[in-house]
């Protein structure tokens, strides 16, 4: 999961780093510009995964802004009203509603939130899925994924920005054409797996139970504090493993949710319970997956693992649902169009 170093602190709201781009800088309560201490030569201008390490370590270690510390402040002020209002018009207007700043005048608070999930369901380059199969893979007949649900691997541990759009664009253009495709050689439906059908509508009408219950809401925000608290920014295996604990037991709750509208027509309280169930489910695999994951590698830092392990762990984690299962399957190295690229360290 990549994590976007410049929300605004308390709300989430992203800052783009175009900001800084533009020559806006991070200051800690001392007004320090912090991050010629962590990458001298980019400084600001660092990867995202530098930049939001650099931000939790300066509050982690006292020296957070605001009256709980807990961010720290991104400055354009310097830059002048004509260059942000006319370069910069989204953030000042982002500042202005979500954090009551003017970021002509005042600094941004800002603090790292939860921005990408840079895996995701497995698919080939033509947006089609694929499971393991022996010691290769193969296609699930009919069965495609694309935008950031997929996973084609281009990412890899740490996404660069704007490259959503090939997640996005590329391989969702892909994945249309070769679906258009495929309707050509299979006009008719596979038969239906009877039990699927069953499966499909038990998730749905189990939302019509009434009674007393646990709301989404209340659900959701603790929800969020875990993931927040157990795979945030640092992971630790003593964190990680109390957060995958708290979050299968919020799996067990699941049942106990209820609905205070049960309404068949535009009931977004339905939508809410069904996406609360697939939030769960996509944190428990992340938490459970960087958990075993022995190393810091992009935007997994964990500090009991600093180095990269090229040797062990240079492969794709794979989770399984059932009985939370881990796989793994070797990373590509070797592009479809150009030479073969090694891995390297990160300077900067």
């Amino acid at each position: 999961f990549q994590f976007h170093p410049t929300g605004i602190a308390g709300k989430g709201m992203l800052i783009t780093e175009g900001v800084r781009g533009e020559g806006g800088y991070l200051v800690n309560k001392d007004g320090e510009r912090f991050m010629e201490r962590y990458a001298p030569n980019a400084k600001d201008l660092a990867s995202r995964d530098v930049v939001s390490r650099a931000i939790v370590t300066e509050v982690k270690e006292g020296r957070g802004v605001g009256p709980n510390a807990d961010h720290v402040l991104l400055k354009v002020d310097h830059l002048g009203e004509e260059i942000v209002s006319k370069r910069l018009p989204g953030i000042r207007e982002s500042g202005r509603i979500f954090a009551g700043v003017d970021a002509v005048h005042e600094p941004l608070p800002v603090f790292p939130t939860a921005h990408y999930v840079m895996g995701g369901i497995p698919t080939d380059p033509y947006g089609r899925v694929i499971v393991p199969q022996g010691n290769g893979e193969e296609v699930v007949p009919g069965l495609y994924a694309a935008g950031e649900c997929a996973c084609v691997s281009v990412h890899g541990a740490n996404r660069l920005g704007g490259n959503s759009l090939l997640d996005i664009l590329v391989f969702g253009r892909a994945a249309g054409l070769d679906v258009i495709e495929n309707l050509k050689e299979n006009r008719n439906h596979r038969p239906l797996n009877e039990s699927s059908v069953e499966t499909a509508m038990a998730r749905l009408t189990r939302w019509d139970q009434k009674g007393e219950g646990i709301s989404v809401r209340a659900l959701r925000d603790e929800f969020r504090k875990t993931m927040e608290d157990h795979a945030g920014v640092f992971r630790t295996e003593e964190i990680m493993a109390e957060g995958v604990e708290k979050l299968k037991a919020l799996r067990d709750k699941l049942p106990d949710v209820r609905l205070s509208d049960h309404s068949k027509v535009f009931n977004t309280a339905r939508v809410e319970a069904l996406e609360l169930e697939n939030l769960v489910d996509t944190g428990i695999a992340i938490a459970y997956s960087a958990l075993k994951r022995q190393e810091s590698r992009g935007a997994h830092s964990r500090p009991d693992f600093p180095a990269r392990d090229d040797a062990n762990w240079m492969k794709h984690s794979l989770y399984f649902k059932q009985d939370d299962r881990m796989d793994y399957k070797p990373v590509r190295t070797k592009p479809l169009t150009v030479e073969t690229f090694p891995p390297k360290e990160r300077v900067y």
